[in-house]
């Protein structure tokens, strides 16, 4: 399976990224292909609706989900809500319009959320995120995914429990991507 890994935080201590980075250490191993892209290593521009599209970054972005099998989106929680990068870079690959030549590039995606927040409380504050996804381009949503606070790592590594957690949502990942490669239906926007 061909899977991308993004990582949404801008910050340098970032343990989403870290997320992403297990995420994507453990899908190699399994004998899975990974693209992995750091917003911190190949920015993206803020989202204007206009000459963005053309930055060369977005490209980049764009052929990396679209040839993937699944997409597993790190992102941080700040404020109850996700961090911008993860909006930003949705919005930049996720336009549509045909008179202007862009096609989404998230129609049917398997999607998988690797969270990072400071408090448990904001464990649900990705859904709204999740639920676009899901209803402007058809996505399929992981309903495992991983949501790591400060006292859920051991140093450089996730705890038993959330190491755990993270083995079954990319098990179901890999198992979600594997049975859906092969659907019938594509789908385009629509409502």
């Amino acid at each position: 399976m061909n899977f991308t890994v993004l990582s949404t935080s801008l910050s340098p201590q970032s343990r989403s990224r870290a997320l992403a980075h297990l995420a994507a250490g453990r899908l190699e191993d399994q004998g899975h292909r990974v693209s992995f892209l750091d917003l911190r290593e190949v920015p993206l521009p803020a989202f204007d609706d206009d000459r963005t599209y053309a930055h060369p970054n977005v490209e980049v972005y764009r052929r990396a989900i679209e040839e993937a099998d699944g997409v597993l989106l790190a992102l941080p929680v700040y404020n109850w809500a996700t961090g911008s990068g993860a909006k930003n870079l949705v919005e930049l690959t996720g336009s549509h319009s045909t008179t202007r030549g862009l096609t989404a590039v998230w129609f049917d995606k398997v999607v998988t959320f690797l969270v990072a927040g400071g408090l448990p409380h904001s464990y649900t504050a990705h859904h709204p995120l999740a639920l676009g996804l899901m209803t402007d381009f058809k996505c399929v949503l992981n309903p495992y995914h991983v949501y790591a606070v400060g006292e859920d790592w051991a140093g450089d590594d996730l705890n038993p429990l959330l190491q755990a957690r993270l083995d079954k949502t990319l098990a179901v990942a890999a198992e979600l991507a594997e049975r859906l490669r092969g659907r019938q239906y594509r789908s385009t926007w629509e409502i």
